[in-house]
């Protein structure tokens, strides 16, 4: 009885370590497998960041070029060979070549700013935005941004700005690249300069700039929506503006 009991006993013991080695080696097997899934979630999640950022390298290109006088997030002076008059405000014009409101803005407005702006009475700023592409979905503001600052090239982005919104078509579509090229063409561009406006457009040389001065005007001017006009960084209110006169007095600009 005795030889028995300790039998059972020593069988007993025996297989209670079997099964706590069964137990503790199928712990250990899901601790590894554990640690596989968490360094494959790592590498995705790695993966993923990596993945964002080559499409929005893709998006807003790689290219650091500015137009000539201005800086990353800074505004477009136009007419910059004119001489300014003593005491002429800045006048910064915040717009989107796909808005509509700026279409009516620049309807109103744009011959007499430009106007001023050519007679140095003010120092004219485009702050060409692109918001609206990510907002309606469409792939138009960025394109004819990129083609305005090409058009600044060959000496030629108020005539492209004019040509843009004389000609600016329905907001939510994509902007075709015949009309993106009529745009050119009508500002003056031809020749080889036309297939080096071409190239530059398809490059997104100015994708970089236009995103930078989007992020600048809602982030740090406080800049509301377009089109939104400042003089000497004060908003201009034009709700009871109805002539050249008018404009001139709201907007500070000398005589």
């Amino acid at each position: 009885m005795a030889k028995t009991t300790k039998k059972t006993a020593s069988g007993g013991r025996q297989a209670k370590i079997q099964a706590a080695a069964g137990s503790g080696g199928g712990g250990a097997n899901r601790i590894v497998v554990a640690a596989a899934v968490v360094v494959v979630a790592i590498v995705a999640v790695v993966a993923g960041v990596v993945w964002t950022q080559v499409q929005r390298e893709a998006e807003v290109g790689t290219s650091t070029a500015t137009p000539a006088g201005a800086q990353m997030g800074e505004g477009y002076r136009a007419f910059a060979d004119v001489e300014l008059r003593e005491g002429a405000p800045v006048v910064d014009v915040f717009e989107d070549f796909q808005c509509p409101a700026c279409g009516q803005f620049e309807a109103a407005f744009g011959g007499p700013i430009e106007d001023l702006a050519r007679d140095g009475r003010i120092e004219l700023r485009y702050h060409i935005l692109n918001f609206l592409d990510d907002t309606t979905g469409a792939d138009y503001s960025t394109p004819a941004a990129n083609g305005g600052f090409c058009a600044a090239d060959q000496g030629a982005f108020q005539d492209f700005h004019d040509a843009a919104y004389a000609g600016q078509a329905r907001e939510g579509v994509d902007l075709p690249q015949e009309t993106l090229d009529g745009w050119a063409q009508e500002a003056g561009i031809t020749g080889d300069d036309l297939d080096t406006w071409e190239q530059c457009v398809a490059d997104g040389t100015y994708t970089r700039y236009v995103t930078s001065v989007n992020a600048t005007a809602f982030e740090e001017e406080g800049v509301r929506g377009t089109p939104t006009v400042k003089s000497d960084g004060e908003e201009v209110d034009l709700s009871g503006v109805s002539t050249p006169e008018d404009l001139a007095e709201v907007l500070g600009a000398t005589s």
